[in-house]
């Protein structure tokens, strides 16, 4: 148990990545670690019927809703870089952002924030274009809606440029590069599975704010909020290792939204 004046952590999953009969990982158990939920919204995954479950289950769990905006690219499962042009990208997270809190609302709750997926997610770290895009599609829905994001990232400066709140977030299961962006996927040292190692790794970024990156230096990474995938072999084991460690650490989990 942490005391209540205790430091603050949110933990954040990726959530309603099912579509149609097909399933990809527990969401209802991640609801019962995680503060955060960040809510495919049908364009890397997801479907409408999923997003529902999704949110009534977290309002009813009192975890936040993030909607986890994506290219428009289910086969690929927004894992792919897409040339996307500026207004169509706009246009597309738009269309996410303002379907998932129509669903959310619907459920008695909201979308408190936004966080891009995948490719999305690893391009506005540093393409300007795209991250202009995605600030312009958050702040034509709602101005005051935060934005979760790499520390440091061009989308995070772009958001705060045009006043939106931001958030910084770190990887728990996620590999380092030395310039604090995350290893490719598919890359030697990507993904982190030894649920003690990821424990630790939440633990120095919530506390410390650092990470040792692939080549062992220390990377500087205040964070926000700490994300464990829930796609990965193992993620709900890994989140509660999570939580647990956090606790331990004299941390207090809840949403940074709250």
């Amino acid at each position: 148990m942490t005391a209540t004046g205790a430091p603050r952590i949110d933990l954040n999953a990726d959530l309603g990545e099912g579509f149609g009969v097909w399933r990809l990982g527990d969401d209802d158990a991640l609801l019962e670690v995680v503060s955060s939920a960040n809510v495919a919204c049908g364009f890397h995954a997801g479907d409408p019927l999923t997003m529902r479950r999704v949110c009534a289950a977290a309002v009813a769990a009192g975890v936040a809703i993030g909607a986890q905006v994506s290219y428009r690219d289910l086969a690929g499962f927004g894992r792919r870089f897409l040339d996307v042009a500026p207004d169509e990208l706009a246009a597309d997270v738009l269309y996410q952002l303002a379907a998932l809190d129509g669903v959310a609302r619907a459920s008695g709750g909201r979308v408190s924030y936004v966080k891009p997926h995948g490719a999305l997610y690893n391009a506005v770290v540093h393409h300007a274009v795209q991250a202009r895009a995605v600030v312009e599609a958050v702040t034509a829905h709602d101005p005051g809606l935060p934005v979760l994001g790499l520390p440091g990232s061009l989308l995070l400066r772009t958001a705060a440029d045009a006043g939106l709140p931001t958030v910084a977030e770190g990887f728990a299961d996620r590999g380092y590069a030395p310039d604090g962006t995350l290893v490719p996927r598919g890359s030697a040292g990507a993904l982190v599975h030894d649920p003690a190692v990821v424990a630790e790794r939440a633990v120095r970024m919530a506390a410390e704010g650092t990470v040792v990156a692939v080549d062992g230096s220390v990377v500087q990474v205040e964070v926000a909020s700490v994300c464990v995938h829930g796609d990965t072999p193992g993620a709900v084991d890994l989140a509660r290792s999570v939580r647990a460690a956090l606790e331990t650490a004299g941390l207090r989990i809840g949403p940074f939204t709250g």
